[in-house]
């Protein structure tokens, strides 16, 4: 954070915040990045959790809470991600898993809109966050409408090949098991605009033990009916 204001609270409590937009963080970690003392770093992470600003993954690290992805919801200006918010919340309670909408910019896909499950174990990612295109079942469903030669480009450093893209548009979803991140499985979907064109990918994802190493038998019909939901929203036909 560049700027400060005059409340010097309030500018560590942001310190915090732009810190664990970067991704999950120990203590120790956000400490080290904050330049905040331990104790205040613990203070400010945990009074921020109490209004859903923060909260902590399954393996107590600090992250981006519910509350930030209510905010950047209020003030979408792009209609897919104003649509998407019920659209995934029902994805979410259908499945039982966190569910995401993720669009392509160039050699990332960014996590634009997220309905998270409200207990348990889950596969968290916050709205904002980037992440490659070269793993992951949204990847897949991004990269499988486009033009083979724009596609190959990417897929020669990914997780997986121009013949799964193929699988992936013949069928109308990707799967993927431990692709981007190991013990998480996702499905995911096409999001198509008027024009035909694939525009996003809405996923779900969660623990493997939950979705099973074939996770696409358990959700990818749910996941196809967001995307076509989705889809029409934006006037496919």
């Amino acid at each position: 954070m560049t700027q400060r204001s005059s409340v010097g609270v309030l500018d560590k409590a942001v310190t915090v915040l732009d810190c664990l937009a970067a991704g999950p963080a120990s203590l120790a970690e956000l400490t080290e990045r904050t330049g905040l003392s331990r104790p205040t770093a613990y203070r400010l992470a945990v009074a921020l959790e109490v209004h859903g600003y923060v909260e902590r993954d399954n393996q107590g690290r600090f992250m981006v809470g519910p509350t930030i992805a209510k905010l950047a919801m209020a003030v979408q200006s792009d209609p897919l991600e104003r649509i998407a918010g019920p659209i995934l919340e029902r994805l979410c309670n259908t499945t039982h898993e966190s569910a995401q909408l993720y669009r392509r910019s160039g050699n990332v896909r960014r996590c634009v809109a997220a309905a998270d499950r409200s207990s348990g174990l889950r596969d968290t990612v916050p709205v904002g966050a980037e992440l490659p295109m070269s793993a992951g079942s949204a990847a897949q469903v991004l990269l499988a409408w486009e033009p083979e030669i724009d596609a190959a480009a990417l897929t020669a450093a990914s997780k997986f090949s121009i013949a799964t893209l193929a699988t992936v548009r013949k069928r109308g979803w990707a799967s993927s098991v431990a692709e981007r991140e190991a013990g998480v499985a996702s499905v995911s979907a096409p999001v198509f605009n008027s024009e035909g064109r694939v525009v996003a990918a809405v996923s779900v994802s969660g623990p493997i033990d939950r979705l099973t190493r074939t996770p696409g038998r358990l959700h990818a019909d749910a996941v196809v009916a967001a995307g076509r939901r989705l889809s029409q929203a934006m006037g496919a036909r």
